[in-house]
């Protein structure tokens, strides 16, 4: 730092004026706000019609809404030039370099409040307190901006292979839950060159509405995409069979997982029932031994062992031994470090759950077993696709729930949707210096 060279204090540089064509010509600055005087630095423009200069008319005052500066509001108070011509016609200065048309906050205040809702995760409402403008006026400029630079942008589509979709809650309501689906570009996961994006939020969550946006979407790009991953539910499954039939669905290890836990649960609180004839004390075998029955039998320690082998030497609890022993070939499947041998492995327990002869005390694994043949081809795709998963879905679905808490709520689904595409949809790669 010592041998840097320094040059004479330039405020037009400071305030990066110079890259919207002004210059500072005075400043009057409070505890409360700063105000720049500042002019165009091009010479003046000859008469539109005739092209001959024309007779000064004064000036104009435009007032524009600049990036802050020592944490106090900035106003660039531009004087615009004004000219006649004596073919009658009256004109003043181009400003669009520094704003656009009718615009109120220049080109610096727009790019400053875009970073600051990007990548500094700031609210609207902090934003537009920072440029002194108010919330609207901030928010319109926001959008505007992002459909300009983003939204509309028609490579975005481009290059996608493999979907994510899931859906969530965006907003609360006493009259119910509203619901949105997302649409998540899983392509750089698969080849390692980047993270996921949002491609798009849907308003809903059904069948109808995955389906009409992958129809909206051209032929060609939709002859492209490879696979598409996605949780249970069957709505999604059969709109991508129905549009996409070439596309392989590929459900998520995460729910195939979580419904072995929901089967062995389901069974221990069934066997307390039948056992003691009411739930589960603190001090009684299945339900203090609730959390151990669902760790994976590579991370129990050799007491928790002996514990849930007095457990089983019980008769009684001969049905949770069964539910306990598909459980831990579900999560050894997935925990398989070569994928053929998982893939044999989750086939071998399908097969073995769905088998006419298993007992009919086993309500649960026979549940289990009608859920995983009917999805057997979407679970088993998983093994044959690395880096195709829900996760960076998920992911993603976290981000959008943080970006609800820094809003505190969104009441406005369009107001959402560009939010979200601003949070995940990959333009964060745009704004960084």
């Amino acid at each position: 730092m010592r041998d840097l060279t320094f040059s004479s204090p330039d405020l037009s540089s400071f305030c990066q004026l110079d890259s919207l064509g002004l210059i500072a010509t005075g400043q009057h600055l409070t505890a409360r706000n700063a105000v720049i005087e500042c002019r165009f630095t091009k010479p003046p423009e000859p008469c539109p019609s005739c092209g001959a200069y024309g007779t000064s008319r004064g000036t104009v005052i435009r007032r524009l809404a600049h990036a802050p500066y020592g944490h106090r509001p900035t106003t660039l108070l531009l004087r615009v030039r004004r000219w006649s011509c004596e073919c009658g016609n009256f004109w003043q200065e181009d400003s669009s370099s520094a704003a656009p048309e009718r615009a109120k906050l220049s080109h610096g205040a727009i790019r400053w409040a875009l970073t600051a809702i990007v990548l500094d995760h700031l609210s609207v409402s902090r934003v537009a307190a920072h440029l002194g403008v108010a919330w609207h006026t901030a928010n319109n400029a926001i959008i505007n901006e992002g459909r300009r630079l983003l939204f509309n942008d028609p490579t975005r589509f481009d290059g996608v292979t493999v979907l994510g979709v899931d859906e969530h809650v965006w907003r609360h309501t006493r009259y119910g839950d509203r619901y949105v689906t997302v649409v998540i570009d899983l392509t750089p996961v698969r080849n390692k060159t980047g993270p996921a994006r949002l491609l798009d939020v849907l308003d809903g969550r059904s069948k109808q509405a995955f389906k009409q946006w992958l129809q909206n979407r051209p032929k060609p790009w939709r002859d492209l995409i490879e696979s598409i991953a996605m949780d249970g539910f069957s709505g999604f499954k059969s709109a991508a069979e129905e549009v996409l039939p070439l596309a392989q669905t590929v459900l998520d290890p995460f729910h195939v997982v979580r419904w072995a836990c929901n089967m062995l649960d389901d069974c221990r609180r069934r066997i307390q029932q039948q056992t003691l004839g009411r739930r589960g004390h603190k001090n009684d075998p299945l339900y203090k031994l609730r959390r151990t029955l669902l760790t994976r039998i590579a991370y129990l320690s050799d007491t928790s062992k002996k514990q849930l082998a007095r457990l089983f030497a019980d008769e009684r609890h001969l049905e949770v031994d069964c539910s306990w022993s598909m459980y831990q070939r579900v999560v050894a499947a997935y925990n398989e470090p070569d994928r053929r041998r998982g893939k044999a492995m989750m086939q071998e327990l399908i097969k073995i759950v769905t088998a006419p002869d298993l007992p009919r005390e086993l309500i649960e694994v026979k549940r289990l077993g009608k859920t995983l043949k009917n999805c057997a081809q979407s679970i088993l795709a998983y093994f044959d696709r690395p880096g195709t998963s829900n996760g960076p879905t998920e992911a993603i679905n976290g981000r959008l729930e943080h970006l609800r808490g820094i809003a505190l709520g969104f009441r406005n689904l369009p107001n959402y949707i560009a939010r979200c595409l601003l949070e995940a949809g990959g333009f964060r790669n745009q704004l960084h210096p």
